[in-house]
């Protein structure tokens, strides 16, 4: 907790050092202008600091992901993004108010630096509407990921030129000396997060050992570390790692983000196992052995591993949703834990039930003590067990004695894990016993 509140803090007093260098460094230009200028100042300096701090929120660097989580940290450099916007909307606005005039805003004789601006605004407008409706307009990641990589750095150095030549404050030590290595640095960032380190990591490839087929569309495919490196990484179960296969053979060449479906107990390898669900996902079983594969991990802290103080969990899944729990049973049974482990795994019928054998027979094991519960929506004649949706009425039941202590770590669908958290707080259980990771918009 101690970790991510200085980051935060550290975040912070970054974003706001413009504001005290010329608010009480530089006294004598504050004095001199109106409040509501001030304010419209002020404003595009934070903006500024925000767009320039992007790259270290997006860049998966692990000393600031780690406390937080990936998924956590997208979506606050999301957030930033559009609260970036709203400053920059109201910094001209208040300009203008506070004694530039309207012609500011509705000017065509205006400098060169001014239009700029005005540039910036809208590319960053653009940016993040293309970001919040990359899925209602149609566009696929790696396009969405094309406009963004290209709108990114247009807008850092387009800003700087607007407020070098606009701000005059910024003429001002230290401000002069320290305002134009702010780009350069966001810059080589994020060069270095989309460009550089997957080049060094393509030098030292995965190779594929095995490709497994599961279910009629699932597919866990082993993957051993470098020639000449004996061990994988280390990460914790439950975590998930970003990989780029190169197969060749006319086959896409995209990077995409899958949990880790091994233990860090199975010496030598470390697996994902990938559902067929369009698009990119549809070639994977057309990885072979000796493929390779550019993998950058771990990340997240989706794990029993962060919360040692939990000995009673409920694990609830829907569909490949089951990955991250199976690391984490592998794990558990692997080290003898004696943890108490109620599972209960939706599936629409019973042929998609992944790792069906392996689950059974951790639960007849004794590490951990697992009760296993399968929820088909489209039983079997034969089938004796849980029938239709994973509701509330189905988790009261399965979960009464569970609700007032145990933690619940949840992965699967959307709509499944939208669902059960609604319920699962229905029934009186708080945010600080319910673990998940949300995967979508993790670039």
């Amino acid at each position: 907790m101690f970790k991510g509140l200085w980051r935060i803090i550290l975040y912070m007093l970054i974003i706001l050092s413009p504001l005290l260098v010329v608010n009480y460094l530089l006294p004598d230009i504050l004095s001199k202008n109106r409040t509501i200028y001030e304010i419209g100042k002020n404003f595009g300096l934070t903006a500024f600091m925000i767009l320039m701090l992007q790259p270290v929120l997006a860049g998966r660097f692990k000393w600031i992901e780690a406390p937080f989580g990936l998924d956590m940290l997208i979506r606050f450099h999301r957030n930033m993004a559009i609260f970036a916007l709203c400053l920059l909307v109201l910094h001209p606005v208040l300009l203008a108010g506070g004694g530039i005039g309207w012609k500011l805003l509705i000017g065509i004789d205006l400098p060169w630096y001014i239009w700029v601006g005005k540039i910036v605004l809208v590319l960053l407008m653009v940016n993040v509407a293309l970001s919040l409706f990359q899925k209602p307009l149609g566009i696929k990641f790696e396009k969405w990921r094309c406009y963004h990589d290209i709108l990114a750095p247009s807008i850092f150095v387009l800003v700087f030129f607007h407020s070098w030549f606009a701000g005059q404050d910024l003429k001002n030590p230290p401000l002069k000396y320290v305002w134009p290595v702010i780009p350069m640095v966001a810059l080589g960032l994020l060069f270095y997060h989309r460009i550089f380190r997957p080049l060094i990591l393509a030098c030292k490839p995965y190779r594929v050992l095995k490709v497994k087929q599961e279910t009629r569309d699932v597919w866990t495919i082993t993957l051993v570390p470098p020639a000449g490196t004996k061990k994988v990484y280390d990460y914790f179960p439950g975590q998930f790692h970003f990989i780029t296969f190169h197969r060749g053979r006319n086959l896409p060449e995209e990077e995409h983000h899958w949990t880790i479906s091994s233990s860090p107990t199975e010496p030598g390898i470390i697996t994902s196992t990938i559902k067929s669900l369009g698009d990119f996902t549809s070639t994977i079983g057309k990885t072979r052995t000796g493929d390779t594969a550019t993998v950058h991990g771990p990340f997240g802290r989706f794990s029993y591993m962060n919360h040692p103080h939990e000995k009673d969990l409920v694990f609830i899944a829907g569909g490949i949703g089951v990955t991250p729990l199976r690391s984490m049973l592998r794990h558990m049974n692997d080290i003898e834990s004696e943890k108490s482990v109620l599972f209960i795994y939706a599936n629409s019928d019973e042929n998609n039930i992944v790792f069906r054998k392996e689950l059974h027979e951790i639960a007849n094991s004794n590490y951990p003590r697992l009760s296993l519960v399968h929820v088909l929506e489209n039983p079997p004649g034969n089938w004796s067990g849980e029938t239709g949706l994973l509701d509330r009425e189905k988790l009261e039941r399965l979960c009464k004695n569970k609700l007032k202590n145990a933690a619940f770590y949840v992965c699967g669908p959307p709509g499944l894990v939208e669902t059960v958290i609604a319920n699962l707080k229905d029934l009186g259980v708080p945010d600080k016993r319910i673990h998940l990771e949300i995967f979508s918009f993790i670039g």
